[in-house]
């Protein structure tokens, strides 16, 4: 049987081999040896850090009692990976661009490179993840006592040491662990590759373990159909009746807002990502590790259920069921995958978060009180860095301990774990607004992440204290001060839900309103307008140099006075001698430019974070008598003047083109003006000539009497024909007047156009026959509907029709009618064999009053038939015009769009 004894000296071999694995990758990686090292594969089981011993553990024990809620924490990486890609794509082209060190780095630097926020972000990520933390000792410590307790002489050494105890020495064994794997250098950029080695390495443990006791599982039990048979008999049913409730959306969500902000997954992901196209292989690789590592977890929740006592602790089944079968080469190797999960996390997770400390917390208090030091070769500064971390390790995990402290009577891992997510989750709003929101403030970003924190220590870190004293149990019952819409679990009366969806819900709600409002609120600062373009614009942007500074009265060796303290004597003389080689000058005379200031910047930004990087130059980087806040306030006001200026010059264009506007209607008024002055006369024209006849035959009448009978007759009838010429010449321009205001209105129907062109022919049969006119007809359409008006549109064909007719002066005149449906349209074409019209009288041919003269025939009309007919035509939606045809004269053709519907 195994011990305690025997699994914890095994666990030291097991992290003794992770050490040398990370010693031997960081000799490789100095040696410039990565190959394997730089490969997309380690870069993808590196981003597997995510798969804590909560998903080694907590996952089976998540099935066991909460069905398919487990999927979530799977599933929300997955969705990341696969439908973000551009997101990461993006978080990783600003990193190497801007040297980003940590998701605080990130956001201090696009907030006007901001050290308050920085702390800030670093104090709630620190808090956040101290459950965290706390859940891998639970777990490390959880599966000792499973080994311990599993056979009278289990727990060999461990005998009189209780839980606290155990998770001391775990998280003092952790933490120098971490001291030793991640802080034997200070450049946070000089990728971990040794860390990252061993990280793989662990990741291709946990999977091959949790798939050893999946395929275990199913083998004893016969197979996949036997464990649900087996539960099936003995009672057990697999619960999915909260599957895509609240619960299960809110850990969706937590988990998306996890993969990208949790300070180790921004470390493996961004920071150690040395080829953007490794995001490629990772985009499916990743997902695929996700899905092997989730497949067996319901055979072996149900199955645990099954088959172990009543009480038994769900999430150590991965564990207790080789125990169980006797099976205890495959437990050892279980334990050791839930190790490994453990202390992956561990270490990363401290040392981005001891980063993050040593740059934005423990930093700034360095510059700020040793501002008048000299130093030498810059080790003093490395050292106060490598004890600032160190420092920070030991912080973190001793939060994490006191956390497991206060905790250690609660049996599930999982609801520990989301308690740190719902923390790490106040970041993500800010991080899109950073990289895609170019008008995000600092002030609101800053109050934003505060209150969605102050939200989520009240209704989330609180309540999971409840069993710390009474005092905090009646706060979180009763509320403070007996305020019951206080009550953290019931903020402003929203009761009845689950107490993780009520976190989330208030403490992002409160954050992106915040943040939204704020901004829309706010002015950004000159600064924080100059990284906007900079993270925004970040690939339109690639490779233009950042200028943060002006040369201004600096030399060449205050610059390398400060690098040399930040850097070391060596890297320091090795940029310098660089930028001296490029711009071809001796070192010692060597002036700094704005665009080297910019580089050295990124340079110590990658050991001590952006923000500190820029108030470590500030202080000696000045303009003669103007300073860099000076400067940056005569830049913020001359942009005012330019876009001031600008907005005057868009003004004024838009005058000009309102001025041009006004020009040509006046021009259009006065073309009107002229077209009603030449109206008025053709109508004052033609109606004098009826009237004339009318008033000389009138006289006559009246002033003879002893004219003949006939004579009188044939007076009387010129009048009155002369009477009905003038009334329908006054119907046609009323008529006319009408249709080109829009007056005269009708509703267009579906009617039969070839029927109103039949109509037509035979209203015109009498007068084609007076005028011993033939009519050829071509090809005809069938029944076709078009959506216009019967009466109007016969109209239009007769009046076509007339005049083939009354201009036609040919020995044999020929009329020839023909209508077809091409192309959607109904077109109809009445050609004759007259004189036709010339070309320089085809554009007034549907003028006003504009009658033929081509022809010899009667042309007594008042030249308005063809005006109006295009008027009626176009009121149809279609079109009237004149076209070459198939006879020696003039050819009109009507096309109307066919009625679909009908």
């Amino acid at each position: 049987m195994l011990s305690a004894d025997f699994v914890i000296a095994t666990s030291i071999v097991y992290v003794g081999l992770l050490f040398v694995l990370a010693y031997f990758g960081d000799r490789r990686a100095k040696a410039n040896k990565r190959s394997w090292l730089n490969s997309p594969t380690v870069y993808t089981l590196s981003i597997s850090v995510y798969c804590t011993s909560w998903t080694f553990y907590g996952a089976v024990g998540n099935a066991a009692r909460s069905g398919l809620e487990f999927l979530t924490i799977y599933l929300g990486p997955t969705l990341v990976f696969v439908g973000w890609y551009f997101l990461l794509r993006r978080l990783v082209r600003i990193s190497h661009l801007h040297r980003i060190t940590s998701v605080a780095d990130l956001l201090s630097s696009r907030f006007g490179k901001s050290s308050r926020l920085g702390v800030l972000v670093t104090c709630i990520a620190v808090i956040g993840i101290a459950p965290y933390i706390a859940l891998q000792l639970k777990a490390v410590t959880s599966s000792i006592q499973a080994v311990a307790g599993a056979s009278e002489f289990g727990r060999g050494s461990l005998t009189g040491i209780d839980d606290v105890g155990l998770a001391l020495g775990v998280a003092a064994a952790m933490a120098l662990f971490t001291i030793l794997f991640g802080t034997r250098h200070v450049d946070a950029k000089e990728q971990h590759h040794g860390v990252v080695a061993a990280i793989a390495f662990e990741a291709v443990v946990k999977l091959a373990a949790l798939v050893a006791v999946g395929v275990f599982v199913v083998y004893l039990a016969g197979g996949i159909e036997q464990i649900f048979t087996q539960a099936a008999e003995k009672g057990i049913a697999f619960d999915t009746s909260t599957s895509f409730d609240s619960r299960w959306i809110t850990t969706l969500v937590l988990s998306i807002a996890a993969i990208i902000c949790l300070p180790r997954q921004f470390q493996v992901t961004v920071v150690e990502n040395s080829d953007e196209n490794h995001l490629r292989v990772a985009g499916w690789a990743f997902p695929a590790y996700m899905m092997l590592m989730s497949i067996f977890i319901i055979p072996i929740a149900i199955y645990g259920l099954t088959v172990m006592p009543a009480g038994s602790n769900p999430d150590m089944f991965a564990l207790t069921l080789p125990l169980s079968a006797g099976q205890n080469a495959l437990a050892l190797f279980a334990f050791i995958g839930g190790f490994s999960s453990a202390t992956s996390m561990i270490i990363l997770e401290s040392i981005a978060l001891s980063i993050m400390v040593s740059n934005h917390i423990m930093m700034p208090l360095v510059l700020k009180f040793s501002a008048g030091s000299q130093g030498g070769d810059g080790q003093g500064m490395s050292s106060v860095l490598l004890v600032a971390r160190r420092f920070a390790i030991v912080l973190i995990l001793s939060l994490g301990f006191f956390y497991f402290l206060f905790t250690r009577d609660s049996d599930a891992l999982a609801p520990i774990g989301l308690i740190s997510f719902t923390a790490i989750a106040q970041f993500l709003p800010a991080l899109l607004a950073a990289i895609f929101w170019r008008d995000a403030s600092l002030k609101a970003v800053t109050t934003a992440i505060l209150v969605g924190f102050v939200f989520w220590a009240w209704s989330c870190f609180l309540p999971s204290l409840e069993s710390v004293s009474p005092a905090v149990s009646a706060l979180v019952a009763e509320g403070p001060w007996g305020i019951s819409w206080l009550r953290p679990e019931a903020m402003f009366g929203l009761d009845g839900w689950d107490p993780l969806a009520h976190a989330a819900f208030w403490s992002l709600s409160a954050n992106v309103l915040i943040l939204t409002l704020g901004s829309l609120l706010t002015r950004p600062s000159a600064l924080e307008r100059i990284q906007a373009t900079a993270f925004v614009d970040v690939f339109r942007r690639h490779g233009l140099p950042q200028r943060n500074f002006i040369a201004g009265s600096t030399t060449a060796n205050d610059l390398f006075f400060v690098a040399e303290r930040v850097l070391g004597e060596r890297r320091a003389a090795a940029l310098f001698e660089t930028e001296a080689r490029d711009t071809g000058v001796d070192p010692a005379l060597l002036e700094p430019t704005p665009e080297f200031i910019g580089r050295l910047e990124r340079e110590l930004a990658g050991s001590i974070g952006a923000s500190s990087a820029h108030v470590m130059l500030s202080k000696v980087v000045a303009g003669g008598d103007v300073s860099l806040e000076e400067m940056m306030q005569m830049a913020d006001e001359t942009q005012q003047v330019i876009e001031y200026s600008q907005q005057l010059e868009k003004t004024s264009a838009e005058l000009r083109v309102t001025a041009q506007k006004l020009e040509d209607a006046n021009a259009q008024l006065r073309e009107l003006d002229s077209q009603k002055d030449e109206f008025l006369s053709q109508v004052s024209h033609e109606v004098r000539t009826p009237m004339t006849s009318i008033r000389s035959f009138s006289e006559i009448l009246l002033e003879t009497g002893e004219l003949e009978e006939s004579q009188r007759q044939r007076f009387v009838k010129t009048i009155h024909q002369e009477s009905l010429r003038l009334t329908k010449l006054l119907d046609e321009i009323l008529d006319l007047s009408a249709l080109e205001r829009g007056e005269r209105s009708w509703q267009n129907v579906p009617v039969d156009a070839e029927d109103a062109l039949t109509r037509a022919l035979a209203v015109c049969d009498a007068l084609l026959r007076q005028r011993g006119m033939r009519v050829e007809m071509g090809e005809r359409a069938s029944t076709t509907m078009v959506q216009g008006d019967a009466d109007r549109l016969c109209q239009v064909f007769i009046n076509l029709v007339s005049n083939a007719v009354k201009y036609n002066e040919a020995e044999e005149p020929v009329v020839r009618v023909s209508s077809t449906v091409r192309s959607g349209s109904y077109v109809v074409e009445i050609a004759d064999n007259g004189p036709g019209i010339s070309k320089r009288n085809r554009k007034m041919v549907f003028e006003k009053f504009w009658r033929g003269v081509e022809g010899a025939g009667d042309q007594g009309g008042a030249g308005l038939g063809l005006a109006i007919s295009r008027q009626i035509v176009t009121r149809m939606n279609g079109t009237l015009e004149l076209v070459p045809g198939p006879l020696p004269g003039a050819c009109f053709r009507v096309r109307l769009p066919v009625n679909r519907q009908g």
